[in-house]
C-alpha cells in the first residue's frame, strides 16, 4: 500500500480482514496528513451524483458504514441532517432535480418549503430547500486513528517517513518498491497516494488517463459570538456548469462553525498557502493541455471571482450572506485550507467520479476527492476484490 490516508488504510484493513499480509508506505511524518486531515469531516449522503456511478453507490454504502464503523469503535460521529438551499427563484428547477438524483441514489431526502426549512435554521434565506437526514459530521483523523490500531492490532508493516521512490515488476510476479533505504517485494502493489496519485503511477510504469491538479480550498470559521446563527449544516444548490459545490456552513462536532471552502489553484501539490510554491508543480501544470482547456472554460469570471474572494473577506462573507444574511465580515475568522487532488483530463474536464486503474498486480487510486472519506470502505472492498480475484 502506498499513501495513509484514508482511502489507503482502508484498503489496507480490508485487504488484513482477508488475511493477507500488508505493508503500508507513507512519506509523511504522521497518518492522514493531507487531504483526509484537511477536509470538512462531513458524512455524505449521496445526493449530488450520476446515479449508477462509483460515487453514488459507495457514497450511500459508504454513509452507512463509516457511520457504524466510528459507532463500533468509539470515533466521534453525529448524523444531524443538512439543507440545501434555494436562494433564488432561478434555482428552483437544480432543487428539484437534485430532488430526483436523491431518490434515484436512495437518499433520505424530502423537499420544504422556506418556512419548514426555519425550523431547522432559523436565520437561512430560502424560496425551498432539501432536508437530507442522512448527513453526518465526523473526525476522519481519528477514523484513520482507529484503522492504524487495528491494522497494529493484525501485525500490518506500518511505515511512516518512507516515500515510494521506485517500482518496478518482480521477477516470477508482484512487484519491487525501493524506499531508499531498502527494496520492498510484495504480490501486489496499491497506489493511495492522493495528491502524487499520478505520478506513483507512473513510476510503476503506467501511463495514467488524467493528470492530477491540486485546487485549494480556503475556510473560514465563525466566532464564537456567532456561532448561535447556524445549527447545523446548510449548502447551496449547486451550479451544474461549475465543478465545485459552492461556499456552504458546517456546524463541526466541538460546536464551531466553518465555513467555505472557496476553490483556487493550488502553486504545489501540498500547497495550503499562496507562499507554498513548488516550480515542479508548477511547471507539470502549466505542461499538461488539460490544464489550459480547462483555464479557457472557467477562468472568466468564476476563476477570477474564487481568487478575489480568496483575498477579500468582505467577498467571502457576502457568500456566506447569501445562505444566511446575519453572516457579516465581522463575523467570520481565517480557519485553514485544505487541497483536492483533482484528476483531469487532456481535454480539460474534470473527472467526475472515482477513477480505479488496473495493470498485472497492480492498482492505482487516480482520482478520489470527495466524498471518498464517506466512501473509503466501500473503495476498500472494491480494490480488495480486485486484488484478491
Amino acid at each position: 500500500m502506498i499513501g495513509g490516508g484514508i482511502v489507503g488504510l482502508s484498503v489496507a484493513w480490508e485487504l488484513s480482514q482477508r488475511g493477507q499480509d500488508v505493508t503500508v508506505l507513507e512519506k509523511e511524518a504522521r497518518w492522514a496528513a493531507h487531504q483526509t486531515g484537511h477536509n470538512s469531516n462531513v458524512v455524505h449522503a449521496g445526493l449530488y451524483y450520476k446515479p449508477g456511478s462509483f460515487k453514488a453507490r459507495m457514497s450511500v454504502g459508504g454513509n452507512r458504514s463509516i457511520v457504524d464503523f466510528a459507532r463500533q469503535y468509539g470515533v466521534p460521529v453525529e448524523v444531524c441532517g443538512k439543507l440545501v438551499v434555494a436562494t433564488r427563484e432561478a434555482e428552483i428547477p437544480a432543487l428539484d432535480t437534485l430532488a430526483e438524483r436523491a431518490e434515484a441514489n436512495g437518499v433520505p431526502a424530502k423537499r420544504i418549503t422556506p418556512a419548514e426549512a426555519r425550523e431547522y435554521e432559523p436565520e437561512v434565506s430560502c424560496v425551498g430547500a432539501l432536508r437530507v437526514e442522512s448527513t453526518g459530521i465526523i473526525d476522519f483523523p481519528a477514523v484513520c486513528a482507529a484503522l492504524v490500531r487495528l491494522l497494529d492490532e493484525a501485525d500490518a508493516d506500518l511505515r511512516l517517513n518512507t516515500p515510494a521512490l521506485g517500482i518496478r515488476p518482480a521477477r516470477g510476479g508482484g512487484v519491487e518498491v525501493a524506499t531508499g533505504s531498502e527494496v520492498l517485494r510484495a504480490d501486489a502493489l496499491v497506489n493511495c497516494a492522493g495528491l502524487h496519485a499520478d505520478r506513483v503511477a507512473e513510476l510503476a510504469g503506467l501511463t495514467p488517463s488524467a493528470r492530477i491538479v491540486p485546487f485549494r480550498g480556503e475556510y473560514y470559521e465563525l466566532k464564537p459570538e456567532r456561532r448561535h446563527l447556524v445549527r447545523g449544516l446548510i449548502y447551496p444548490v449547486p451550479d451544474p456548469t461549475l465543478p465545485f459545490l459552492g461556499v456552504h456552513l458546517t456546524r463541526m462536532l466541538d460546536g464551531s462553525v466553518h465555513a467555505g471552502p472557496n476553490a483556487v489553484l493550488a502553486l504545489r501539490r501540498e500547497g495550503y498557502r499562496w507562499a507554498d510554491v513548488s516550480v515542479k508543480d508548477l511547471a507539470d501544470v502549466a505542461r499538461f493541455p488539460g490544464s489550459w482547456k480547462l483555464a479557457r472554460k472557467y477562468a472568466y469570471p468564476t476563476g477570477l471571482e474564487e481568487v478575489l474572494r480568496s483575498f477579500s473577506k468582505k467577498r467571502f462573507a457576502a457568500s456566506l450572506a447569501q445562505l444566511v444574511p446575519a453572516v457579516t465580515e465581522d463575523d467570520i475568522v481565517r480557519h485553514g485550507s485544505g487541497v483536492r487532488a483533482q484528476a483531469l483530463r487532456p481535454d480539460g474536464s474534470l473527472v467526475d467520479d472515482f477513477l480505479i486503474e488496473s495493470t498485472k498486480d497492480q492498482v492505482h487510486v487516480l482520482n478520489a476527492p470527495s466524498p471518498a472519506a464517506t466512501s473509503a470502505l466501500e473503495i476498500a472492498k472494491y480494490i480488495a476484490d480486485q486484488v484478491t480475484d
